[in-house]
């Protein structure tokens, strides 16, 4: 009986470092939160991709809690301000930072 005791315990503290210990960083408070942050970036860089306005490798994409950072290099204003226009309209954004600079 001791052996299938240390056992179980053995799983429940690998179980709560696991847990505890997941790549929750840069401020955010919960899993969940950095998971939806993950899911905002993913989908914002994936609206570049299918724009034809936008030159998705040129711009980087950061979300932090709800916020888009969004950095790089456009050809245009208007490359800019389409990428910041796409950021916004993603689920889940509640707000951009647009860093991007206009380069000829």
């Amino acid at each position: 009986m001791p052996i299938r005791h240390a056992v179980f315990a053995a799983f429940a503290v690998l179980a709560l470092i696991a847990g505890s210990g997941c790549a929750v960083h840069r401020g955010q408070e919960t899993m969940g939160a950095y998971l939806d942050d993950t899911t905002i970036t993913t989908q914002v860089k994936s609206r570049f991709v299918e724009s034809k306005e936008v030159d998705a490798a040129s711009i980087s994409v950061e979300t932090l809690n709800g916020t888009v950072m969004l950095s790089g290099f456009a050809k245009s204003q208007n490359e800019r301000s389409t990428a910041e226009r796409i950021a916004r309209g993603v689920n889940g954004v509640k707000s951009v930072k647009n860093e991007i600079t206009v380069r000829p």
